[in-house]
Formats: structure tokens, C-alpha cells, sequence
């Protein structure tokens, strides 16, 4: 868990304008700076960051956040991943080294420094083999794509890395992968005479490697074990090479290998990506749909990449939200990406990818399969065999088109499919009714409130409606900047300190807001002094309109003490106004 004194700490050190103007470049205009979204395709600049109170909104996509969320959104990184980028960037030491690693095991930092010197040395050994030169000038790879990989060469020859390591027996290099220790206690290379792919998280950093035979042998691919740095069921080859094709595009597309990816891009294709030698996690989508909207797996036709698509279409369904897609292309036989691309063109495999197979279809497809649809048990089993998939579906409108779909080829009418799948309604938290009244009196509060929120101190709770939601974001809010302490916190700090939270809607949009009619600041007091009596006012009026309701119907005896010396009060109050 990392403290929020240090999230502070690290917001405050980090200019929100000079790190995305680091990757998106920034004009001025006005108070704020702008730019077209890199979240979203626009001609026209919505894309704003404000640097009085270091955040970006788009006011095209509603995209919002600090400097730790553009990382996380642009980068695709997690939040701990984004953190430890940013405390780099300004030299903060993270008060855990890595919440992933053993207390005892090697520094993270130190591991990658050793992927880093190996990847260079791979990357010289390159220039130094013939073999490898003319394997990879055969599989049409020029120099340029090479060098966007990092594409290398580990030499035959069992200690070939001592030389580029002055100690070749030092236990990080074993724990990173490249060195292995026998049962005799002799060390060696892992990789040898084999084309290198360096793998690398999003940040660009070496964290494993991928061998490949340039001939005959086994196993064709050899990828580094599992390390502190490297969890394979969470990392996809490519992808910072790809990020700036997937903006573009909107769609990763998944292959098999390492070559179709590097093949892809040497054609022109630069938003392929590939797994590591193991199907396609719901990581693995998760985190390429937090790039982009659509997936498409395009794997061989044959058995065996049918049976990948398939994992990979099992380990979807969890992880697809709504307004994404995934979608799956099967290359014919004897073809691969790179065999497809050189003989058909890039624009055909281009149309391949837009025209894929939806998700939808694909299963429904390969179900069928393997029932006999001219049968009533066939239909009956094709039903039975959805159930588990249909069930683990989040996205209530696919789900209903598949239901659609079940009940046109089994024969079976739609509410008996749900009943036989046994499917419940996914059911979304619905937004909370907003009294008309409210809205208009708790926005400019809430707006207020994070122009200053030392404001938060002189809010009187009773003073809000019981029944409203932006009341709840406001108590949220105060509750947030007065157990902070003093000084109290910055906006930016405050996001982070809400983020997930049910009322961050609510704020980001109050936020927006400010970022166009932000208060002048020798206005802020009376401003909010005047919103508070407004509410204070209104919160009376219901009071006394619900007490007025009740003596019509009961008379004022049927009021307890308490409300009649609040009936009484509030009488006495409107005749001295009245």
C-alpha cells in the first residue's frame, strides 16, 4: 500500500503540463493548455491540462485525470507501474523497492540493468554473424525494423556472456534468467546460437527474452522463466513498439510469434502484438483494451489455431467490457502473417482485420460444430455447452444478441434459453435520482470546494440534502480534505485520493467545469458563503414544507414537541420576512 502522503508528495513534484506535453505536444491557450486527445481521434483540439491544478480533461471523450492517471492511460500501465515511472522521473525513492518482490530477494532496479547490458550485448553479436544477418535479410527484415526491436543474436558456446558481465557467477544473473546452474553446479548461457527478440514492458525496459532456431531444432522458440520482472501471462510482445499504430487504429492485433509481429511492421502493419508461448490471458486483454477498443486474434486455420482462438475467446468473455470488441481472423492453410502479407499485399491483410469474424459469431460457429444442429439432443447440447460461457459474459447486450442467436438455431424460444442457461439479469448500479433543485445549488459548491478546499472546514453537513448525489460527492469530498489535515490537499491529490470511488464521476465533471468558469479568487469567500445560506435556505423550506404537510392533514397537535417548537420557529421566521 503506498501512503497518500507520498502520492502528494509526488504529485506536487511532477508538473502535469511538462509530462504530457512529453508526449503530446501542448499549445497554449489561455489559462491552460490544449491539444487534440490522444485518447480519442479529433481534428479540432478539446484535449485541455490545466496547470494551476494539474489535471488534463477532454471535453470531446470525458478522459480526466493527474499525472499518474495520463500514464496509465496513455502507457496502458498499472497503477504501481505508473507511480514508480513517475518517482524516477523526478527522483523520488518509492517507500517500498517493489510490492512483488521477496525482502530478500535482488532489487527490481538492478535486475533490469542486467536485461538492459545483455540486450545490448545480443544487439552487437547481431552485427558480428553472417548466419544471423542473412536468416533474418531472408525473412525480409531490414536493419530498421531490427533496430525498433532490438533484435540480437546469442552466439554458440556455453559462457558466452561472460563477456559482457565482469562477474559471470553473481545470483542476479541466474534470478533474471540468463544464466542456468546444473545439477553439477556448472553455469551456462540459457540461450545459444538463437536469433533474440527482447521483450519489454511499457516503459520500454528489457524484462526477458525470446530465442529463436534460425534451423532445425527444439524448442523452436525458447522464452526466459517466469522472474520478478517477467509474469508472461501479463506480457505481450510489441507493445511499446506498437502504442503509437494503436492509437492510430484502434485495434491490437494478436498474433502467434515473434516474427509475425516483427514481420507485420516491416510491412507496414505496426499494431501487432504476440503472447508469450501461452494463450491469451484476461490480462492480456484487459490490458490491451485499456489501449484500444477492438481486438482481433488472427491466428493460422489449422487445428492448432483454432484451438488458440478458442482459449483466447474463453479468456475474453470476463474481461470484455462494453462498447469493445473482439474479433478473430483465421489465415488459410499453409499461410502465416508474414507469408500472407508478402503474397497477398498489406491492404488485403489490412481488410482481412476489418472484416473479422465478431466474437459473437465465432462461438456460435464452433459450438455448432460439435452437435449434430439436425437433431433435437444436438440443438439441446448446443444450448447446454453456451451455459458456462454465456454465464461468465459481463456485457448484457452481447449476451442478449447471443441468447438471440441460441434460440434461432436450437429452436428453443428466448426465455426458455435464459431459463436453461440459467441467466440472470447483469445488473448495473442505476445513478441516483438527483432532486431537480439540487444540481443547481450543490455544483457551484462542489466547484468551489476544489478551487479551495480549505473551504471544506466552514461547511455546515446539515446544510445538504439527505437525498441527493451530489450531496453524497460533497460529504465525500469535505470528509477527504478534512481528514487530510492541514495544509489541505491540492485537487489533483484529492482525484487520487477518490480514484474508484462511486462519486468521481460527479467531481471530474465539477472539475471540468472550473477548468472553463473557474471563480476569481477574491470572489471565492463571499461565493461560497452565498451558496451556503442558499442551501441553508432551501434545506429550511423542505423542512417547514414537510412539517406544514403534516399539520394540515394531522393539526398541530399531531406534531411531537420538537416539531412544534421547530414549526413555531419557522412561522415566527417567515412573518419577520414576510
Amino acid at each position: 500500500m503506498i501512503p497518500e502522503s507520498f502520492i502528494q508528495e509526488l504529485l506536487h513534484r511532477v508538473d502535469v503540463v511538462d509530462l504530457i506535453d512529453g508526449y503530446v505536444p501542448l499549445k497554449k491557450a489561455g489559462a491552460n493548455f490544449a491539444a487534440c486527445c490522444p485518447f480519442h481521434n479529433e481534428k479540432s483540439p478539446s484535449f485541455t491540462v490545466s496547470p494551476s491544478k494539474q489535471f488534463y480533461h477532454c471535453f470531446g471523450c470525458g478522459a480526466h485525470g493527474t499525472a499518474i492517471g495520463f500514464l496509465m492511460e496513455y502507457s496502458g500501465l498499472g497503477f504501481i507501474d505508473a507511480i514508480k515511472e513517475l518517482s524516477a522521473k523526478v527522483g523520488l525513492q518509492m517507500p517500498e523497492d517493489d510490492v512483488r518482490r521477496p525482502h530478500d530477494g535482488p532489487k527490481i532496479s538492478a535486475l533490469t540493468d542486467l536485461m538492459a547490458r545483455a540486450a545490448k550485448y545480443y544487439y552487437e553479436q547481431l552485427k558480428l554473424s553472417e548466419k544471423a544477418i542473412n536468416y533474418l535479410k531472408g525473412r525480409g527484415v531490414s536493419g530498421e525494423i531490427a533496430q525498433k526491436f532490438g533484435i540480437g543474436y546469442a552466439p554458440d558456446g556455453w559462457q558466452n556472456l561472460g563477456a559482457a558481465f565482469e562477474d559471470y557467477t553473481i545470483a542476479e544473473l541466474q534470478v533474471a534468467g540468463l544464466v542456468i546452474k546444473n545439477e553439477q553446479g556448472r553455469l551456462y548461457d540459457r540461450f545459444r546460437d538463437r536469433v533474440m527478440f527482447p521483450i519489454m514492458n511499457q516503459k520500454g525496459e528489457v524484462i526477458a527474452f525470446g530465442g529463436r532456431v534460425m534451423g532445425e531444432g527444439e524448442p523452436k522458440y525458447l522464452n526466459s522463466p517466469e522472474t520478478p520482472l517477467f509474469e508472461k501471462g501479463r506480457e505481450v510482445f510489441g507493445l511499446p513498439q506498437a502504442r503509437a499504430a494503436l492509437r492510430d487504429k484502434d485495434t491490437a492485433i494478436v498474433v502467434e510469434g515473434y516474427m509475425d509481429v516483427v514481420a507485420l511492421a516491416q510491412h507496414g502493419v505496426g499494431n501487432a502484438v504476440a503472447t508469450l508461448g501461452t494463450a491469451t490471458t484476461a490480462t492480456h486483454v484487459q490490458k490491451l483494451l485499456r489501449q484500444v477498443d477492438r481486438i482481433v486474434y488472427c491466428f493460422d486455420g489449422d487445428n492448432a489455431g483454432r484451438k488458440a482462438a478458442w482459449r483466447a475467446l474463453e479468456n475474453s468473455l470476463e474481461a470484455l467490457p462494453e462498447q469493445k470488441s473482439i474479433g478473430f481472423v483465421f489465415l488459410p492453410d499453409t499461410e502465416d502473417p508474414d507469408s500472407f502479407v508478402r503474397s497477398q499485399g498489406t491492404e488485403a491483410f489490412e481488410r482481412m482485420i476489418a472484416q473479422a469474424m465478431p466474437l459473437s459469431e465465432f462461438l456460435l460457429r464452433e459450438l455448432a460444430s460439435h452437435c449434430d444442429m439436425t437433431s433435437a439432443e444436438g440443438r439441446a447440447r448446443l444450448v447446454a455447452e453456451a451455459k458456462p460461457l454465456l454465464s461468465r459474459l459481463q456485457t448484457p447486450l452481447l449476451r442478449l444478441q447471443l441468447v438471440k442467436r441460441l434460440a434461432e438455431a436450437s429452436g428453443f424460444s428466448q426465455p426458455e434459453v435464459e431459463r436453461l442457461c440459467d441467466l440472470r439479469p447483469i445488473v448495473r448500479p442505476a445513478p441516483a435520482r438527483v432532486p431537480r433543485q439540487a444540481p443547481s445549488l450543490l455544483r457551484p459548491l462542489l466547484r468551489l470546494l476544489l478551487q479551495k478546499p480549505e473551504l471544506a472546514k466552514g461547511l455546515p453537513q446539515d446544510a445538504l440534502p439527505a437525498n441527493s448525489a451530489e450531496a453524497r460527492a460533497v460529504r465525500h469530498l469535505c470528509a477527504t480534505i478534512l481528514a487530510a489535515g492541514d495544509p489541505a490537499p491540492p485537487y489533483a491529490a484529492l482525484l487520487e485520493r477518490l480514484r474508484g470511488n462511486e462519486d468521481e464521476s460527479i467531481l471530474r465533471e465539477a472539475a471540468a467545469e472550473l477548468m472553463q468558469q473557474p471563480f476569481a479568487e477574491e470572489d471565492i469567500d463571499a461565493e461560497f458563503d452565498g451558496a451556503v445560506k442558499r442551501l441553508q435556505e432551501g434545506e429550511n423550506k423542505r423542512a417547514f414544507d414537510l412539517l406544514q404537510e403534516k399539520v394540515s392533514k394531522l393539526g398541530v397537535s399531531g406534531l411531537s414537541g420538537e416539531e412544534k417548537q421547530q414549526y413555531l420557529q419557522a412561522l415566527s421566521a417567515r412573518g419577520k420576512t414576510g
